[in-house]
């Protein structure tokens, strides 16, 4: 694999610890630069948010690229997220292991917006699902009737906690972030924290500590080799 382009950059292993910490945790920009000056690094949060922005979707580009795994069920939800005093809803899918899917921000809660998720799941996943779950909004009813009239449609609010959860980390970096300013700005930074989060979290069907431990390890070493980055 082709390593990022980190030309006038001296320290790339540095730069990618970074963006992985602020990426992978709800830290803010400054709490980053508390913990790389902890280190002896000195560098400042705005360096930091420059770090981020340039190399952060190079990142989640070189971690899309891995094989996608199977997936025959889709869970569906929607979740309102404030954008500078102005409400806007945010429409994710994840498949049986809370696996992010897809996700956009758009500002209508309507079978038409419904629509466009379905649309871009198909165009991502490349086929269609055994299943989709969803809550009792009756826009999915609608845009499954018109997108996958043939796909089972399991709509009922007990059934839909996996995608519901999902939502609680970015619900974590909204409250350290102080809200996000534009629509734009969340979609972008949406495309790195999931292609992040997705390498991190284990499947469903792996979860004893040695399971999970192994897991982290495999996904360090592949967030080094996406960054072009050895360890010492």
């Amino acid at each position: 694999m082709i390593s990022p382009r980190y030309k006038r950059h001296r320290f790339p292993s540095i730069i990618a610890h970074a963006v992985w910490l602020y990426f992978r945790f709800p830290l803010s920009l400054r709490l980053v630069e508390e913990m790389l000056l902890e280190r002896g690094i000195v560098v400042s949060h705005e360096t930091i948010r420059c770090w981020a922005r340039k190399f952060g979707p190079d990142y989640a580009r070189r971690l899309r690229r891995k094989a996608p795994r199977a997936s025959d069920v889709w869970h569906l939800d929607e979740v309102v997220v404030t954008i500078a005093g102005e409400k806007h809803w945010l429409w994710r899918a994840v498949d049986q292991d809370g696996y992010v899917l897809d996700e956009i921000v758009q500002k209508r809660r309507n079978t038409k917006a419904a629509k466009r998720l379905l649309i871009r799941l198909m165009k991502k996943q490349g086929c269609l699902p055994k299943r989709i779950v969803t809550d009792k909004l009756r826009s999915y009813g609608a845009a499954h009737r018109q997108i996958m009239p043939d796909v089972e449609h399991r709509s009922h609010k007990g059934l839909n906690n996996r995608a519901e959860n999902s939502h609680l980390p970015l619900r974590k970096r909204e409250r350290v972030m102080q809200g996000f300013r534009s629509a734009r700005g969340l979609q972008s930074f949406l495309a790195v924290f999931s292609a992040v989060r997705n390498l991190f979290v284990p499947p469903r069907s792996k979860r004893t500590a040695m399971a999970i431990h192994l897991h982290r390890v495999r996904a360090i070493a592949h967030w080094h080799s996406i960054a072009g980055v050895t360890t010492a």
